[in-house]
């Protein structure tokens, strides 16, 4: 409608060419439907989302809004994958620690887990905790990362810099993030919607070149004359190709994740190594699971569409409709 007005929609007879992958959007609608409704009052979780991209072009494959488009009682017309802007927990640690390789820092650099007060030196308080509420000692970023570790990963914001992160994260296509969340953006406190968290995470499987996300391939009228074709172009480099891959191996090290969250669980796959981060709010409205493997990227929220808190586990959902998801496509 933006492109070509109303009245030519209304009346010129346009065919239109998506990028959708038929059998994909099935299984994603049928997945996200059935988890959805079977977990809902377990997890006081009314809804989820999914959307999935071919890293190599950015062509969204699949898109799922809510579960239920006919259910009003969940706002079901409302789509959630673009037009929702939700906290992303711990999925966003990721790209903070990108920032800090890009600087230097390796997965083997060695960091101080111990409760720290990160306001003392302004008079304020912001202490944050362990998903366990345990301190680890020293730990390798690869098992802060792995083990979701909280209090590491505000440590390497505060190497970095908020807003040395924000402006690398802009590189993978986020337009929503704010630097009032200061260090606690790296936990997810500032928001994003599905769709560009889940091509940013298809950036770092596409060797870190990064492609705007794409929908519709072709419109034609009734003639048949083309009257808007997508062309592939060249991606524009977010991070550096060895850079990307030494994220992608951090996040298929599910040796690394085994001491916090045992081994072969929603985050792996049975055939083939994937790359995989999940996250949950504080306050758990929101829950996800984002990952990829080279041809395919896929990000899982789950949470209700007003957001209200849900029992905890949503990310356990997120994680099965997620892993569901990855094998049937």
């Amino acid at each position: 409608a933006d492109q070509f007005g109303e009245k030519t929609i209304d009346s010129h007879g346009l065919k239109v060419i998506t990028t959708i992958d038929y059998d994909k959007q099935v299984a994603a609608e049928k997945i996200v439907k059935e988890n959805g409704e079977k977990f809902a009052k377990q997890y006081n979780a009314n809804n989820a989302a999914l959307v999935a991209i071919d890293p190599r072009t950015a062509q969204i494959l699949a898109l799922v809004g809510s579960r239920d488009f006919e259910n009003e009682e969940i706002d079901g017309q409302f789509n959630v994958a673009i037009l929702g802007r939700r906290q992303p927990g711990s999925s966003f640690k990721p790209f903070v620690y990108a920032a800090a390789f890009e600087k230097g820092y390796t997965p083997d650099t060695v960091i101080y887990d111990t409760v720290t007060n990160f306001d003392q030196r302004a008079g304020g308080d912001y202490t944050p905790k362990n998903y366990d509420g345990k301190e680890h000692g020293l730990v390798t970023i690869r098992k802060s990362l792995q083990g979701s570790l909280n209090i590491p990963a505000v440590k390497t914001l505060y190497l970095v810099g908020t807003k040395n992160a924000i402006d690398f994260a802009k590189r993978f296509g986020y337009t929503t993030l704010s630097d009032s969340a200061g260090l606690s953006l790296v936990l997810g406190g500032s928001e994003v919607s599905l769709l560009e968290h889940t091509n940013a995470y298809a950036t770092l499987a596409n060797n870190g070149s990064y492609h705007q996300p794409v929908s519709i391939l072709r419109v034609i009228d009734n003639k048949g004359s083309v009257l808007s074709e997508w062309k592939e172009a060249p991606g524009e480099e977010a991070v550096k190709p060895e850079l990307a891959a030494t994220i992608s191996s951090v996040l298929s090290d599910d040796g690394a994740r085994a001491y916090m969250f045992g081994r072969n669980g929603s985050l792996t796959l049975p055939d083939r190594p994937a790359a995989a981060k999940t996250g949950t709010t504080n306050d758990y409205k929101d829950a996800w699971t984002m990952g990829y493997v080279p041809s395919l990227a896929a990000g899982v929220w789950v949470g209700n569409t007003k957001p209200s808190t849900m029992k905890g586990g949503g990310n356990t959902l997120a994680g099965l409709i997620w892993n569901q998801f990855m094998k049937a496509a």
